[in-house]
C-alpha cells in the first residue's frame, strides 16, 4: 500500500495517469441519494417567499394591549407565580396568532385602479378599485386600500370586509380635484387589521396611473351672432351646402331633386332649382399669454389661472353653439375645436399649459425654429 502511495504521488508530480493497477487500490466514491426535504425546511421556505418588508403600526388597543403584557411579563417574573406565565402565554400567543392572520390576509393580493376618462377642477369623479384575492382557499378579511399619488396626501381608502378565495371585490371612492394638470397616481397601500385590531399591518404596491384634470369651466353669455349668422355657418358668395338659399335657377339634367323648390316650382309650372349658399363660419381665436415676467409673484399665478378658466369657459360656450375655436400661446403654441371634435383638445391643452419665464422665451423660440428647419438654413447660409 506504501509502494502503490508512492507511486501515484509521482505521477501526479509529472502529470501523469496512474495506472489502473493504483486506481484500483482507491476506493471509488458512491453518489450520494438526494436529501428529502423536511416538513420544517418547507414550512421555513414557505415563510420565506412572504414579501418583505411589512410596516406595523400599534393602534390605541394595541399599545394598552402590550403594556398590560409588559406589565404581566414583569409580574410574573418578580412572583414566579404560575398563573401569571400563563397569563403572560395566553397574552403573546394572542400577538403571535394576530400577527399570522394578518399576514395570510395579506398575501396574494392584487390591486387594479380604474380612471375616468376625464375629470374637471371642481366636478366629483369616481375611481374604482378592484382587489382579487389569489389564494384557494383562504379568504382576505378587513382589507384597506389606499391610493398613493405623487406629492399629495393619500386620503381615499377603499374598505373590504372580506374577499373571497379566487375572487374579486370592487369599490369606488369619489374624489374632486381642486387644480388642474397631471394626476399621478403611484400605486397602493394594503393594510389590515385583522383578527383583533392590535395591530395595524400594511404593505406597499407599486401601480402607476395618470389622470388628466381638465379646467374648470363657469356659465358664460355670448353675445348674440351677426346677421346671417345660422347653425351650421354663415352663408357667402358662391355655391355650397348651407341652409341659405344662394340662387334659383331651372332644374336641368343630372341635378339632385332633392334641392328642387317646390313653392316656385308650382307658380312657374316648371321646376326650379335652389342653390345653396357656400359655409364659411371663420373660427373664434383666443389667445393665453403664458410668458411670466421677471419678479412676477403670486399675482401672476393667480391671474393666469383665472385667464385658463376663462378661456376654457368662453371655448366651450362657442363649440356649444356650433362655432370653431382655436386656442393659442403667445409663443407659437395651439390646439382647435369644433362640434364635431368636441372640446377635449382645447381643453385637455389649457390642463397642460404651464407659464414660461421670460429669460427662456428666446430659448423656446431657437429650438421651435430649429425643429422646424429655419434657423438651420439660415445658419448654413451665413457659413
Amino acid at each position: 500500500m506504501v509502494a502503490d502511495r508512492r507511486q501515484a504521488e509521482s505521477l501526479a508530480v509529472r502529470g501523469d495517469k496512474p495506472t489502473r493497477e493504483v486506481r484500483a487500490g482507491k476506493p471509488e466514491a458512491t453518489p450520494m441519494p438526494p436529501r428529502q426535504e423536511s416538513s420544517a425546511s418547507r414550512f421555513l421556505r414557505s415563510f420565506g417567499s412572504f414579501k418583505m418588508p411589512r410596516r406595523l403600526k400599534f393602534t390605541r388597543e394595541g399599545k394598552y394591549f402590550v403594556g398590560i403584557t409588559l406589565g404581566v411579563g414583569f409580574a410574573a417574573i418578580n412572583t414566579g407565580n404560575n398563573l401569571l406565565y400563563l397569563l403572560l402565554g395566553m397574552l403573546l400567543s394572542l400577538m403571535v396568532v394576530s400577527s399570522v392572520m394578518s399576514e395570510l390576509s395579506l398575501r396574494t393580493l392584487t390591486v387594479t385602479r380604474r380612471l375616468p376618462t376625464r375629470a374637471q377642477v371642481g366636478r366629483a369623479h369616481l375611481v374604482e378599485i378592484e382587489v382579487y384575492n389569489h389564494k384557494k382557499r383562504i379568504p382576505s378579511y378587513a382589507i384597506e386600500v389606499e391610493d398613493l399619488r405623487a406629492g399629495q396626501p393619500a386620503d381615499k381608502r377603499c374598505f373590504f370586509l372580506k374577499i373571497s378565495p379566487s375572487s374579486a371585490q370592487v369599490a369606488a371612492y369619489r374624489r374632486t380635484p381642486a387644480r388642474r394638470g397631471r394626476d399621478r397616481h403611484t400605486g397602493f397601500r394594503i393594510a389590515t387589521r385583522f383578527p383583533f385590531g392590535l395591530f395595524e399591518k400594511s404593505r406597499e404596491v407599486m401601480a402607476d396611473g395618470e389622470l388628466v384634470i381638465y379646467p374648470a369651466v363657469d356659465p358664460v353669455r355670448l353675445p348674440p351672432e351677426d346677421r346671417g349668422r345660422a347653425l351650421g355657418g354663415v352663408g357667402t358668395a358662391g355655391r355650397g351646402t348651407s341652409d341659405e338659399t344662394y340662387a334659383l335657377r331651372p332644374m336641368r339634367e343630372g341635378d339632385d331633386p332633392r334641392d328642387i323648390y317646390w313653392r316656385k316650382s308650382a307658380i312657374t309650372n316648371q321646376m326650379i332649382l335652389r342653390e345653396r349658399a357656400r359655409e364659411t363660419r371663420p373660427d373664434v381665436r383666443l389667445v393665453v399669454d403664458v410668458v411670466r415676467p421677471k419678479g412676477a409673484g403670486d399675482a401672476f399665478a393667480q391671474g393666469f389661472e383665472k385667464r385658463i378658466r376663462e378661456v376654457a369657459s368662453r371655448a366651450v360656450a362657442h363649440i356649444k353653439r356650433g362655432d370653431g375655436v382655436v386656442v393659442a400661446t403667445n409663443l407659437g403654441e395651439e390646439a382647435r375645436g369644433d362640434r364635431n371634435i368636441g372640446s377635449d383638445r382645447i381643453l385637455r391643452f389649457l390642463a397642460l399649459l404651464d407659464a414660461v419665464d421670460e429669460e427662456r422665451v428666446q430659448e423656446i423660440q431657437e429650438r421651435r425654429g430649429l425643429a422646424r428647419g429655419g434657423p438651420s438654413r439660415a445658419s448654413g447660409g451665413q457659413a
